[in-house]
């Protein structure tokens, strides 16, 4: 096989703990020439299983060109990219793009999954999303901020179908989060705030919805959790 024919492999990283990343994914890392990973989201305990040799890159203040212009560099060599992500690659991981970008230069690419934060937060609460006759449904979503989400995917229209719910990306708007969830969950309904799930600063905070935004405040949480 010609080398330069190494696929650009996008891997997820998985919540945090380096334990919880693929074993597929775990190969890719110890056989890569390169990592790219995306930057504070991603820690650097995750890239223990990388070869001595391998060069790492974070992402962090690299645009899309510069990030592109890496891998092509590195796989016009035949060397073996790794594109690294938090969590699963495929939810808000922004690789759409570079994968439009990568077919236009005829880089072959291809996905391993990760394990995500809302399934790595089940997990340190021993909680199961679907309950026969309760819910059998998941909504993985988040509040509308900085980056639009679709009217029609509006918080407020998913609440409504009072289904179990996983909020990323939205602590910078709990006021708001706290609001849409009273209104259809009910004030008295228990929920939680998983703060950077798997890493050694995991803190889980179980309270009522009515108490979700004093106790982001209480105890300083403002990025890096979910709801």
């Amino acid at each position: 096989m010609n080398k330069k024919n190494n696929p650009v492999i996008f891997a997820g990283a998985g919540p945090g703990d380096p334990e919880l990343i693929t074993v597929k994914a775990m190969q890719a890392l110890k056989q890569a020439d390169l990592i790219i990973y995306a930057g504070s989201l991603v820690p650097e305990a995750v890239l223990c299983w990388k070869s001595k040799e391998t060069e790492t890159l974070s992402s962090a203040g690299l645009d899309l060109d510069q990030i592109i212009d890496k891998i092509q560099a590195y796989h016009s060599n035949g060397e073996k990219v790794v594109r690294l992500h938090t969590g699963d690659p495929a939810l808000y991981g922004a690789i759409f793009e570079q994968m439009r970008r990568l077919d236009s230069l005829n880089i072959p690419y291809s996905v391993i999954p990760g394990v995500t934060a809302a399934f790595a937060a089940s997990a340190a609460m021993n909680m199961e999303y679907t309950l026969p006759e309760i819910t059998q449904t998941l909504i993985l979503t988040r509040i509308s901020g900085r980056t639009p989400v679709p009217e029609t995917e509006d918080l407020e229209t998913l609440a409504a179908h009072k289904a179990s719910m996983a909020i990323y990306l939205s602590i910078g708007h709990i006021k708001k989060v706290q609001y849409i969830l009273e209104k259809h969950y009910g004030s008295a309904s228990q929920c939680a705030i998983a703060y950077k799930v798997s890493h050694p600063e995991e803190t889980i905070i179980r309270t009522k919805i009515k108490d979700l935004t004093e106790a982001c405040q209480k105890n300083d949480i403002t990025r890096h959790a979910l709801v």
